[in-house]
């Protein structure tokens, strides 16, 4: 009688057939690369869309949306004057900023392309709308004087309150709190446009992200 395979002998067997370098890569909250690559998405009309676009939510909130969401009810219960925490939720909304920009170019990287990816997503996403001059500025003085030097550049601020975005002699002031949940809802409307199976080359794109995530050897046969 042939001997039954161990789990992780059947999982190396499997992921040789598919290509996958790291089956056991967690890619969402209890889902491996083997789970996703199992999926059925070859298939517009497939219901494994709708998980697929599952594993994705879950994985965006648990890195990105909830550490932000927790961190904004914390200040949430002091005064605007003593809140403390934009600094942190403007640097992890900054890298989910890039990251729904990546999943929508079907990058594999954002490498030497960040100034590119703020640009073009804050003025193209309807919800944000802004200026070419305010996307870059919000680039320069706040995503990197925030991840590069810990400060906001050109004396430009941080606040709670007041309107998304905005001048006031020269001092660019930026609601962290609106711009977090203006960016939770892109978020959302950009998991619904991948539930349009119409939508096939946001589609591609997002499957070619999600390859590079969970490890595959596009050259595997």
């Amino acid at each position: 009688m042939a001997q039954i395979k161990k789990p992780i002998e059947q999982l190396e067997a499997i992921s040789h057939m598919k290509g996958i370098n790291n089956p056991e890569i967690d890619i969402a909250p209890g889902v491996n690369a083997i789970d996703w690559h199992a999926l059925n998405l070859d298939d517009p009309k497939s219901n494994d869309w709708g998980r697929a676009i599952e594993i994705f939510r879950s994985r965006i909130k648990e890195r990105y949306i909830e550490p932000a969401q927790i961190l904004l009810e914390l200040d949430e219960k002091r005064q605007p004057i003593n809140r403390k925490y934009g600094f942190t939720i403007l640097a992890i909304d900054s890298l989910l900023v890039e990251t729904l920009w990546a999943f929508k170019k079907g990058l594999t990287d954002t490498k030497n392309k960040s100034r590119r990816a703020f640009k073009e997503f804050l003025t193209n996403e309807d919800l944000f709308s802004f200026s070419e001059e305010q996307a870059i500025r919000f680039y320069e003085d706040f995503r990197c004087g925030i991840l590069h030097q810990a400060e906001i550049g050109n004396n430009s601020k941080v606040w709670s309150i007041g309107p998304l975005i905005h001048a006031v002699e020269g001092q660019w002031i930026v609601n962290r709190t609106e711009f977090h949940n203006v960016l939770v809802t892109c978020f959302e409307q950009y998991c619904e446009q991948l539930a349009d199976s119409n939508n096939t080359d946001l589609r591609r794109k997002f499957r070619d992200k999600m390859k590079h995530i969970s490890r595959v050897n596009h050259y595997a046969q």
